[in-house]
Order: structure tokens, then C-alpha cells, then sequence
């Protein structure tokens, strides 16, 4: 089945003018929960995975677990007559790089590549880290069972890779599962440089830290809501930025147009799960491995639940006062994660089938009741279908309207005031799925 872009023809608001997708449904419903449980048990069952724990032994400790999570992988290639290209990243951090790595330690990333049918060097990314820790954030001994945090993350990646491995998609999709992120984010930085390094055309990084909780510690509990961080544009930093300074954009950058894409994802294919847009990097003060690919200038952001529990969180296993530490499997609503879990698939399966986004996005309407945009499509574009113009009151947190306008390379809003609004452009294949909105990047000539 496909989505005929005529159902795209409206200026409404953008539930009533774009449908959900038929193709993504089916995936979403495949998520297992009580898969979600088996594969965090396992984590789990290693005792510790603390990145400077015992790496041979074949049941405790990193190495251990590393191996699991490859194992994993290559059972899922196996599945899908060897769709996956399953390999270890790693490299050595020395001693004294952080006071956190005493001495050198070889960091292991896990990596599954689903290697795209039209774009094989375009990737979109989906991962969780697989290291745990106690209060002592030097303890590579005690048990760390680290089961929400990031058992659930990897556990979500390996959910995915089941599901999504069944399908072929034009763009590639890596699954990951990062080590050394509690001990200063060491995995995901070498994930990062390599992509970079290797010119990869990373346009989309989902990190999954912590989806699975419910009950924060003040004993509210939401099992309806989730959130997603992203950072502000780079450039925002610096004044005398175009794009910021004079027009707006601060809160238009790639990150920010992908938070919007996830929750639009959310929105359209699943239940009872209402996003949570964050305008900021991470938690106040906190961070995670997103932000080695923002580092690098990908655009990537923090998938989570709403409410923590900090009793869970990098907690040495004791009760005090009746209240219970520590980071157990108990503590993971599984049906929830399941939701969190479906809206990585669906937001996966539709970056990876859409076409790539427009570039050299320019705006032109100053002093004139409507508004112009112009763009250039992509250099290897092959599927496009046409173009979508958003908009939005310059007030809104997200895109509240949307016009399908062909495949074309220029399109005036009539009547629609440049002051009053920002504005963007997203490519569209032939079934409907859609590129990430690209805000204008300079002025029409």
C-alpha cells in the first residue's frame, strides 16, 4: 500500500493532512514486550557491565556482555539470510585520558549495519549503551545490573533490528550498542569520528538511554508520555549567524527538525504515547551519548521516558529507610518501553524510506504579503516524488501546517506573511514517507 501525495494537498492542521502511513503500522505492532524483558534479563544476568569490569569471562562482566549483544545480532542476520553486517568498533582510550579510564581500556562498540538498497552511504542510527554502574562510578566490581539504564536502550535496538531486518529500505540503518558512556561517552565518540572519518551521510541518530521507567521518585507515575532532546543549532552560538541573529532558526536546526520528526512518528503510529519536545541538549546538567554525534555535526537526539527515578539510577543495590536502590529489572514497565521501542521502528523505517532532503533552502518575502521558498534536490536523489512546504506561528513548538506543491524547485505561499511564521521544506517519496524538514538557509536573490 502506498499514501497518495494528493492526501497531502491541504493546508490543515498536521494530523488531518498527513495520514499515517500504511507500511509503518504493521512494523510498530510487531514490538514485543515481553521480548523487550528476555533481552534486559540477559543484560542483567551478567552482573556487571561496567567498562572496566572482567572481559573473558563467558558470564560476568563487559566482555561478556559485549559478546552476547553480537551474538544477538548475528542470530537476527541469520534470520534475515545474513541481512546485517555484524563487527565490534573499538579502540584503545589511554590512561589518564579522564580520571574515570585509570589505565588503558580497550571500548567496544556493537555494531549491526542493514545496508540500504538505493543510498547504501546514507544512515540513519538507533542505539543504547550497554555499560553499567554503582554509586562509585570507579566500582567495576559490584553488581550494576544497569537494567533500565541502558539495558533497556540496547534491548530496544536489538527489538528493532528483529523487526526491521524483515524489510529492505533505501537508505541503511545501524543498530548499536555503545560502551563506556558512563566513564565520559567514550563509545559513541568513536562511533561518531568514525562515521565522520568515513564520510558516512549520517542524517539521523536516535539514542535510547533509560525507556523503560514509570514511576519517578516522588511516586508519580506516566506511562503515557516520553521525551525527546535535542540541542540548538550549532551556529546559534555565534551572534552574527544569518539564520539567527536576523531571521530566526535558533530553534530550527537539524537536531531540532529531527525531535520533531520523532514525535511526529509518535503521534501518527502509536497509541496512548504523547511526545515530549525538550529544548535542550540533555537533562540540566547531565548528558549522553547523543552528544558526541552533535559533536561531530550529526544531527541526533536523546529518546527517554518521562519520569525518573533517581533511587535507580547509579545506586549500589541496598535497602535504606525502606526505600529500595538500585537499577533491577523490576523497575521497567515493558509495555511502556514496547511503546518507546515502536516509535524508534516507525521513525526508522520511514528516515530510511524516504527520499533524501532538499538543500540550499532559500526564503524570500520581505515587505510582501507572501512568502517564496526555492531549494535544490539532492544531488543523488532518486525516489522523489515531490516537495512539502511546512510552516508554522513562529511561537509553536512544532509544525502546525503543510502543502504538498509537486516536484518542483520553488513555491510562493500566497497570503501567508514571512513575519509571521517559519517555514521549511521536507521531500517525499512515492509512499508517503517523508525526509526531515530542512529550514531556509539563506535569502532568495
Amino acid at each position: 500500500m502506498s499514501v497518495s501525495v494528493a492526501e497531502a494537498q491541504t493546508d490543515q492542521s498536521i494530523p488531518d493532512s498527513a495520514p499515517p502511513t500504511p507500511q509503518l503500522e504493521p512494523l510498530v505492532n510487531q514490538v514485543q514486550a515481553e521480548r523487550l524483558r528476555n533481552d534486559v534479563q540477559a543484560m542483567v544476568d551478567f552482573g556487571t557491565r561496567h567498562t572496566l569490569s572482567d572481559t573473558t569471562s563467558d558470564t560476568r562482566g563487559i566482555g561478556a556482555a559485549r559478546r552476547w549483544v553480537h551474538d544477538t545480532f548475528e542470530s537476527i542476520s541469520e534470520d534475515c539470510g545474513g541481512c546485517l553486517e555484524v563487527f565490534y568498533q573499538k579502540k584503545t582510550i589511554e590512561a589518564g585520558v579522564t580520571e574515570r579510564i585509570p589505565e588503558a581500556t580497550e571500548v567496544y562498540n556493537v555494531m549491526a549495519i542493514q545496508r540500504g538498497t538505493t543510498y547504501p552511504n546514507r544512515y540513519v542510527l538507533m542505539g543504547g549503551h550497554l555499560d553499567s554502574r554503582v554509586s562509585d562510578i570507579m566500582d567495576a566490581e559490584s553488581d550494576a545490573p544497569g537494567a533500565n539504564d541502558a539495558a533497556s536502550g540496547v534491548a530496544g535496538s536489538i527489538e528493532a533490528a528483529r523487526v526491521l531486518s524483515q524489510h529492505e529500505f533505501a537508505s541503511s540503518i545501524v543498530y548499536v550498542g555503545f560502551t563506556g558512556e558512563e566513564q565520559g561517552l567514550f563509545g559513541a565518540q568513536i562511533a561518531a569520528e568514525n562515521a565522520r572519518e568515513n564520510g558516512w551521510e549520517l542524517f539521523g541518530v536516535l539514542n535510547n538511554d533509560m525507556i523503560g521507567n514509570v514511576e519517578g521518585i516522588s511516586g508519580a507515575t506516566d506511562n503515557t508520555t516520553f521525551r525527546i532532546f535535542s540541542q540548538v543549532r550549532p551556529d546559534s552560538l555565534h551572534e552574527d549567524t544569518w539564520s539567527t541573529r536576523y531571521f530566526g532558526g535558533e530553534n530550527d536546526g537539524p537536531s531540532r527538525q529531527l525531535a520533531r520528526y520523532v514525535a511526529r512518528m509518535a503521534d501518527l503510529h502509536v497509541d496512548n504515547l504523547d511526545p515530549e519536545l525538550i529544548y535542550r541538549l540533555d537533562r540540566f546538567g547531565r548528558g549522553g551519548d547523543h552528544r558526541a554525534f552533535n559533536d561531530e555535526g550529526f544531527p541526533s537526539v536523546r529518546v527517554m521516558e518521562y519520569l525518573e527515578n533517581y533511587n535507580r539510577q547509579h545506586q549500589d543495590l541496598r535497602t535504606e529507610d525502606g526505600i529500595e536502590y538500585g537499577d533491577t529489572i523490576d523497575g521497567i514497565d515493558f509495555t511502556y518501553a514496547a511503546k518507546i521501542t515502536g516509535v524508534n521502528v516507525a521513525s526508522l523505517a520511514s528516515l530510511a524510506s524516504a527520499p533524501p532532503a532538499p538543500s540550499e533552502v532559500a526564503i524570500g518575502g520581505a515587505v510582501q504579503p507572501s512568502t517564496t521558498l526555492s531549494w535544490t534536490p539532492h544531488e543523488d536523489a532518486e525516489n522523489v516524488e515531490g516537495y512539502v512546504v511546512y510552516w508554522r506561528p513562529t511561537s509553536a513548538a512544532r509544525w502546525t501546517n503543510r502543502r504538498y506543491v509537486g516536484d518542483v524547485t520553488e513555491h510562493t505561499l500566497e497570503n501567508i506573511m514571512i513575519d509571521n511564521h517559519f517555514f521549511g521544506v521536507a521531500a517525499i517519496g512515492p509512499d508517503g514517507h517523508e525526509s526531515p524538514v530542512v529550514f531556509p538557509q539563506r535569502m532568495m536573490r
